[in-house]
């Protein structure tokens, strides 16, 4: 009997509007002559917890563990466009301000999570939207970062959690809604 695998992850989801907005800083990044994988703006969301190859089988699990996490809405803004690391960038985010919001339900998140034997994040957690990967980086990224200080990324409510699957494509991934958990 085979077991189907499912590349699945938790996530905070944006407003259209937010993802318009950080097309538009996308756009700009562009310019740069960094060698860059952009995130489609479609589908820019806030990973909460990436858990992996998970069987199939334990969805409904997952599901029932993450009803568990109790938390009310909360606003969350865009904040500056920088990237995870100036001496080696590897990813291009939208740092996310949302008063600590975030970081309590991903302590929760983490909390119902690992005895599911899915194990705790070893780093500390930063809210977050990545708009792309670079491939290879160029001084050019940091003046286009600078053209990005003070550009707006909007704000949204998020309302709860979803849990998302993630097929890879040689078009980048594709994400399906597997449960939405509302507060």
């Amino acid at each position: 009997m085979s077991t189907l695998m499912v590349r699945a992850f938790v996530a905070f989801e944006l407003s259209p509007e937010m993802k318009q907005q950080m097309a538009a800083a996308q756009a700009v990044l562009h310019k740069s002559s960094a060698r860059f994988t952009f995130v489609d703006p479609a589908i820019i969301h806030i990973t909460v917890k990436f858990l992996g190859e998970v069987d199939e089988k334990r969805i409904p699990q997952i599901v029932a563990a993450l009803k568990s996490v109790h938390a009310a809405p909360f606003p969350v803004t865009g904040g500056r466009i920088t990237v995870n690391n100036p001496r080696s960038p590897h990813t291009v985010w939208c740092a996310i301000e949302d008063a600590g919001k975030g970081r309590v339900v991903f302590a929760a998140v983490e909390a119902v999570l690992a005895p599911l034997g899915f194990p705790r994040e070893t780093r500390g957690f930063t809210t977050h939207a990545t708009l792309a990967r670079v491939k290879e980086a160029d001084p050019s990224l940091f003046r286009c970062l600078e053209e990005l200080k003070g550009v707006p990324c909007g704000g949204c409510t998020v309302t709860g959690l979803k849990l998302k699957k993630s097929t890879l494509t040689p078009r980048g991934p594709v994400y399906e809604d597997l449960a939405e958990v509302a507060w």
